[in-house]
């Protein structure tokens, strides 16, 4: 059920919902959906978080929880608005909640802004030790909330959001590359994310893809990069006299259109940073990747050593935006053959159970109904 603008909603005692639900990322995002299927073994109520109304998102939230109504609160993702108003809640109103994030948030914000990290690592050991569960987007995160004091957890990494069969990649494959002009003998490296430019340290997602490949004499490689942000300024720069030719940038695409326009690729990067914000993650594309029966290349993160089965390259370098991993990841584009690349592909698993969106669901079900029960 919707609360629409905050009104509480009148069910019958039978139909009633024992649990509220939201995503700071807001309504209607790709995260509410996210938590709707893994919440969908419950009945509850989903608030409509709104991100350009952060405060009276925060004043919502607290007045639903104030009235007693609902036993339990979810959370997907870490903002400080809704995190706030669940810790709130539960120091003076004792509601007891449940988080869900795929992020370590201090080493996170910190990253972008250091003055802040010590504010905001406070923030998410309180959010964590006021928790009834967590949810992480990886088991390193479910270990980083019970280390910070929440009594359980458990792991839910995603899943492929549209599915395509073989048949529809392969014509996927032909329409993308013809409507970029790339030829079916092109090894293309690409990337599919949020091109949010960090300036701290002069990166996004794609930058380590169009300074790897500019480094590198070969017509047959190209990389297409497909996202929108405040990054797609600085590739369009750093691509120069490459860019649609061996630089292809599409911008932003629907989410249904995500697995079509990475049948276009035969390599996937995953640049993540091996510290304390990379080393936490999978990432929301490992598992499209694994869906579009992509090889990988990343960095000496955990998930690369975990999930790996001879499918990905690992690069080394702690930062995809340094010399070191940029010029492993332009060697890898000076050597590669499609023998290399159909080895990787072979190698892949026809389903990693990590990504099985019905076993996700079946295990968070669980851990919520567990954490009702005690109430």
């Amino acid at each position: 059920m919707d609360l629409g603008d905050g009104a509480a909603p009148q069910p019958t005692q039978a139909q009633r919902a024992r649990i509220l639900a939201f995503a700071t990322k807001g309504a209607a995002s790709n995260e509410e959906d996210r938590l709707r299927a893994l919440l969908s073994g419950h009945a509850v109520d989903f608030f409509p978080f709104d991100r350009r109304r952060k405060s009276k998102s925060f004043v919502e939230i607290v007045r639903l929880l104030k009235r007693g109504q609902y036993e339990l609160a979810i959370m997907e993702g870490t903002g400080l608005a809704g995190g706030a108003a669940l810790i709130w809640s539960r120091l003076l109103r004792r509601c007891r909640y449940v988080v869900s994030s795929g992020d370590a948030v201090g080493p996170w914000v910190g990253s972008l802004h250091p003055v802040l990290r010590p504010v905001f690592a406070w923030y998410e050991r309180m959010l964590c030790r006021r928790a009834a569960g967590f949810i992480g987007w990886t088991p390193y995160l479910v270990g980083r909330a019970l280390t910070f004091g929440t009594p359980r957890g458990v792991t839910a990494a995603g899943w492929a959001q549209h599915p395509l069969s073989d048949d529809e990649m392969a014509r996927a494959r032909a329409k993308v590359r013809a409507e970029l002009g790339i030829a079916e003998s092109t090894i293309v490296f690409g990337i599919v994310g949020s091109l949010a430019w960090n300036a701290r340290v002069g990166f996004c997602y794609g930058w380590e893809l169009v300074n790897a490949v500019r480094r590198v004499k070969r017509d047959d490689v190209a990389v297409v990069i497909v996202g929108d942000g405040t990054g797609l300024e600085h590739l369009r720069a750093a691509a120069g006299d490459d860019l649609g030719k061996r630089v292809h940038l599409t911008g932003g695409v629907p989410g249904d259109r995500v697995l079509e326009m990475m049948a276009a690729f035969d390599v996937a990067s995953l640049p993540q940073s091996a510290d304390g914000v990379g080393a936490f993650r999978y990432t929301t594309k490992v598992s499209e990747y694994v869906a579009a029966r992509l090889p990988v290349v990343t960095s000496q993160i955990p998930m690369a050593y975990d999930l790996d089965g001879g499918w990905m390259w690992r690069l080394p370098g702690d930062r995809p935006w340094e010399g070191r991993y940029l010029e492993a990841l332009a060697r890898l584009m000076r050597d590669i053959t499609w023998e290399c690349v159909r080895g990787k592909r072979e190698r892949l698993p026809a389903a990693i159970e990590a990504f099985d969106r019905d076993a996700q669901v079946a295990r968070v079900t669980a851990l919520i109904s567990e954490i009702l029960e005690e109430a």
